[in-house]
């Protein structure tokens, strides 16, 4: 009997078949130091920056100092294309589905913890020049940017923001700008934006000059509630607004693929 021969481009595809997940999951993945793969090595491709804007608002991608610069469309795009806003609003139902089941008490001490940048008031406009976090965080040209007072509010977080003080919740605003150079420009751009009657701004003062934002804002919160109150819900951008003690009954993270902050 004649054996049936295979001819040699069918061999060819089936091995191209066999060969391709291998190179495809190579292509995906970050190097063993955690960076992304080069533009030589095929990297920058779409899928790999999804997975790795979903590891970092995660958490699971963390210390990282800058958006991998395969990755400044994603970011871009996801950034001023709607899909952020669509993320945001998906969160901020949770929010408002949880404030409605809120028992409020009578004594005035229930209360809830607000980040301000890019929580309350949006950097898109600064990030944009700085190719949306594909740059090295500058402290200098950021407090350039802070002390014009000019960042717009976000706008669904305005609205809880009233609707918190319209149950009556007290509203506290913690933030990690430095009290001394931008307190006075964080107040009326606050208020500028519709920030009024919020219990207290709290900024870094000097006593907090080097800490981390979760020792620091763990610190705030311990002692807002040796003060009494009741921190029903903490909202923020970075997980080191939401990390470390003293957290509320329920954290909130707001999405920010654009920087870091330990």
């Amino acid at each position: 009997m004649i054996k049936p021969q295979i001819p040699l481009l069918l061999i060819s595809f089936f091995t191209l078949l066999i060969m391709l997940p291998k190179s495809t999951s190579a292509r995906l993945h970050p190097r063993r130091d955690g960076t992304p793969p080069s533009s030589s090595s095929g990297g920058g491709d779409g899928k790999f920056c999804l997975s790795w804007r979903l590891g970092v608002e995660a958490n699971n991608v963390v210390a990282w100092g800058t958006v991998p610069r395969e990755c400044q469309e994603e970011v871009e795009s996801y950034m001023i294309d709607g899909q952020y806003e669509e993320d945001l609003d998906l969160v901020m139902q949770q929010i408002f589905s949880f404030l409605n089941s809120i028992p409020l008490s009578f004594d005035s001490f229930d209360a809830w913890v607000l980040d301000v940048d890019d929580t309350c008031l949006s950097n898109l406009y600064y990030y944009k020049t700085k190719r949306f976090g594909c740059e090295p965080y500058d402290p200098v040209g950021f407090r350039a940017w802070a002390s014009k007072g000019g960042s717009p509010a976000i706008s669904p977080v305005l609205q809880l923001f009233n609707k918190l003080l319209e149950k009556g919740f007290k509203v506290f605003l913690v933030t990690g700008r430095d009290q001394e150079t931008l307190g006075q420009a964080t107040i009326n751009n606050l208020h500028n934006q519709g920030f009024i009657g919020y219990q207290r701004l709290i900024l870094r003062s000097g006593e907090y000059k080097g800490q981390s934002a979760v020792r620091y804002k763990s610190d705030i919160r311990q002692k807002l509630e040796k003060e009494g109150y009741r921190i029903w819900g903490n909202v923020g951008d970075q997980w080191s607004d939401l990390r470390g003690n003293s957290t509320g009954n329920r954290t909130f993270k707001l999405p920010n693929p654009m920087y870091f902050v330990p």
